[in-house]
């Protein structure tokens, strides 16, 4: 009778009691949403900071890509921020007084998440300085690091064979441009196809079903490109109407294989350099032999750099080279989360949690937004740490995302945080980050909203605008 009574009560106080700060946001329990969110602000020393609000924070929802601050954060505390990775062109063989290279030449992919075409040419170029014009041998594309890593996701799945997108990648230690062919359409003469160029080599390394017809200026501009077929047999459909006034547009689109176009862009670069090369370009699974020579070397990105990569544009391909990467090279995805959940873990006070990949685009990774908040108050007390994942967050005020761009100058100017969206098999909108207060305390947030097979569509607006609402109410308080 007693248990009934406190029920019965709990029903009758208003959601926003129950909600504990969060008021508006609360409004998507009402309409089904499973939510988990905790406000608070950071303590001194080891005593906890003061919660300013809360929603079953120790829930475990789906975090989408929020899951990309838990890379950040392991990656940071396992290399530094100016970690670099360094690419090398390597040979068992020697160069003899003719420039000629007698032995192979292989690409050693070495994990760099931001490995581009430049950097190829400056290894090709690199050779060239070495008086290299002729290669009597194989040109090979090493992946023995990590490659290719079996697919654990319907994107991913899907665009083995066919893709429309550039975020379903592939995962490859020696993969270049983020896994994805780049095209540049241009408008053609009036009546014409429209000219497709490739953003890397002078010629298009893979063949072209090009149906994108030139209209006249004003005509409007519409075309859909998608690459089809397996690595080895890929081609890219392209179909629509490019007007002829309109400006070049690049378009990225995931290939099949990225090791393959690795070997394939090299191949290229190296004839386009006027270095002969006696057989096709392959990709092997095998380490150099433990006795080679460097003829050529490039130093990517620093590990900072590419987290902004990570973190601002949500790269899911370098999100999750980058977890291969740090569980030393694991050919299995949900492996090597494992590992990067094992790093949180480890956070007193965080509680378990499933990570089936840094990236978060595995529908399966879970952690709660008190889990999330621990991760953040963590990274703050890292002084050496803390500028550079910061600097992964965005300003709803200047961030690359404009979507987030919402509520008043208060949440535009005293937030920074980062985004999660997932859409199948449910809805999952996810923001977490650092706030300052009116009086210049730090604090941290983090807001899980996870739909299920009977709720709708849930649009940015929906969770951005009543979050910034109640986070606005909490920094002017304080």
């Amino acid at each position: 009778m007693l248990r009934s009574l406190v029920l019965f009560c709990a029903l009758l106080l208003p959601l926003p009691a129950l909600a504990d700060g969060f008021t508006h946001l609360a409004g998507l329990v009402e309409r089904g949403f499973a939510v988990g969110a905790e406000a608070r602000l950071l303590g001194d020393g080891a005593a906890p900071g003061e919660s300013l609000g809360a929603i079953e924070p120790r829930r475990q929802l789906s975090p989408a890509s929020v899951s990309k601050a838990y890379l950040a954060a392991a990656a940071l505390s396992e290399w530094g921020p100016q970690h670099r990775f360094t690419t090398r062109l390597v040979t068992p063989g020697r160069v003899d007084r003719e420039d000629v290279l007698d032995g192979d030449l292989i690409l050693e992919g070495s994990g760099d998440p931001g490995l581009v075409a430049e950097d190829l040419w400056k290894l090709v170029q690199g050779l060239r300085q070495r008086g290299v014009t002729a290669i009597h041998g194989d040109v090979l594309v090493s992946q023995w690091r990590f490659g290719p890593v079996a697919c654990v996701t319907t994107d991913r799945c899907q665009a083995r064979r066919r893709a429309a997108n550039a975020y379903s990648a592939q995962l490859s230690a020696a993969g270049v441009n983020h896994g994805s062919w780049c095209l540049s359409i241009r408008p053609g003469a009036v009546g014409e196809p429209a000219r497709a160029l490739s953003c890397d080599t002078a010629e298009p390394l893979l063949p072209l079903d090009n149906r994108i017809d030139t209209v006249a200026a004003g005509g409007g501009t519409e075309f859909s490109v998608e690459r089809a077929g397996e690595a080895g047999s890929e081609q890219l459909i392209l179909r629509g109407r490019i007007a002829a006034d309109a400006a070049p547009r690049n378009v990225h689109r995931a290939s099949a294989d990225p090791a393959w176009q690795t070997a394939q862009t090299l191949g290229a670069l190296l004839v386009q350099a006027g270095i002969t090369v006696e057989g096709a370009p392959r990709v092997t699974r095998e380490p150099p032999p433990v006795e080679v020579a460097t003829l050529s070397a490039v130093e990517g990105r620093s590990l900072q750099e590419l987290l902004l990569g990570v973190m601002h544009y949500s790269n899911n391909y370098m999100a999750d080279v980058l977890t291969l990467g740090l569980a030393e090279g694991s050919q299995d995805l949900p492996a090597a989360g494992a590992a990067l959940a094992g790093f949180a873990e480890a956070l007193p006070n965080h509680g378990p949690l499933t990570l089936d990949s840094g990236s978060g685009l595995t529908t399966t990774n879970r952690t709660t937004a008190a889990g999330v908040n621990v991760l953040l108050e963590h990274m703050y007390r890292q002084p050496a740490l803390f500028p550079a994942f910061v600097a992964g967050l965005q300003s709803p005020a200047t961030g690359v995302m404009r979507f987030i761009r919402r509520g008043g100058d208060t949440f535009q100017h005293h937030v920074m945080l980062k985004t999660g969206t997932l859409n199948q098999p449910f809805a999952v909108r996810a923001a977490a980050g650092y706030f300052r207060t009116a009086s210049g305390r730090w604090g941290v947030f983090s807001v899980l909203v996870n739909g299920n097979g009977t709720t709708p569509y849930l649009s940015w607006p929906e969770v951005l605008d009543p979050l910034a609402r109640d986070l606005e109410a909490m920094i002017q308080s304080r």
